[in-house]
């Protein structure tokens, strides 16, 4: 079964990042000029803010090691493309939201062994397992350098193409996503059932924690309310296909892509539920504005 993992999530995992890639053109790393103070936040803040949250939920519950492990991981991950998707049915800065997204990605070369090596230290033991740095900074180039990369001249030398099939890539992206999640829990039934009462609470905590994170920097910054949301969803949606990638094809730890496939769970219906509140909300304000 192994082997073929190590082929199919990788896969996975690229077609993703390709898909993500889809979405952006130069024109959208203009905006890094253009709105610094936002960009850098989004950028820096899950960076700075989230691996404390992690340490501090991981002392208060107690999960088991595995379990920590999993939420770790999580935390170390880029953002995941979904947000985008989330941004987009909340009507919120989709643009900001790719932006972030496609920047993350690719720091994440950089910014993974640092998270992984300051859990280590915190924790004064090895990060779940031995880390092989070089090569995962390899396998992170190749799974979304390189997708995104492509993603983007598919975009910029046949538009027509990328426009007629975007809509199916993202959704067979999202349904391989789906089917990978599924055989996590599939192969991990008897532990998945064992330990969602300790992971769905702690993946409640970490995705509320997250989005109220991204809405108080957005606040700091006096950014719009549309900026707000996408700061929500950028701080709390992590990249499951990372994380599960990296726990089966490089760690070997196929128990800790459990805890990600419990977040997944958790935080789509919590997304589904902060759009909804949040477009009632902006259409209620929009109604207000209108005059007469």
């Amino acid at each position: 079964m192994k082997p073929a993992l190590d082929v199919v999530i990788p896969a996975v995992t690229f077609l993703l990042m390709a898909v993500v890639g889809l979405d952006l053109t130069p024109a959208d790393f203009d905006r890094v000029r253009r709105r610094p103070g936002t960009v850098v936040a989004g950028l820096l803040g899950p960076l700075l803010l989230l691996p404390p949250v992690a340490l501090a939920l991981i002392h208060w519950l107690r999960p088991a090691p595995e379990i920590q492990a999993g939420l770790l991981l999580i935390v170390s991950c880029p953002v995941g493309g979904i947000s985008n998707t989330y941004s987009y049915l909340a009507r919120a800065s989709t643009a900001l939201s790719v932006t972030l997204t496609a920047i993350s990605c690719l720091a994440a070369v950089v910014t993974m062994p640092l998270l992984t090596r300051f859990f280590a230290l915190a924790l004064h033991r090895p990060f779940g397992a031995s880390v092989p740095v070089g090569l995962l900074m390899g396998q992170l180039l190749v799974m979304l350098v390189a997708p995104v990369g492509l993603g983007m001249i598919v975009r910029r030398r046949a538009p027509a193409f990328a426009r007629r099939h975007e809509l199916r890539l993202r959704l067979a992206a999202l349904g391989a996503l789906a089917a990978l999640l599924l055989f996590v829990v599939a192969h991990e039934s008897r532990r998945f059932a064992a330990d969602v009462a300790a992971t769905a609470p702690l993946a409640a905590a970490l995705v509320l924690t997250a989005m109220l994170a991204g809405l108080l920097v957005g606040r700091l910054l006096r950014a719009g309310p549309q900026d707000c949301f996408t700061l929500a969803v950028e701080f709390s949606t992590r990249n499951v296909a990372i994380a599960t990638a990296i726990a089966i094809t490089l760690l070997g730890q196929v128990r800790f892509a459990v805890f990600a496939t419990t977040y997944f769970l958790i935080e789509a219906p919590l997304m589904l539920v902060a759009i909804a509140v949040f477009r009632r909300i902006t259409a209620r304000h929009t109604m207000a504005a209108r005059p007469g």
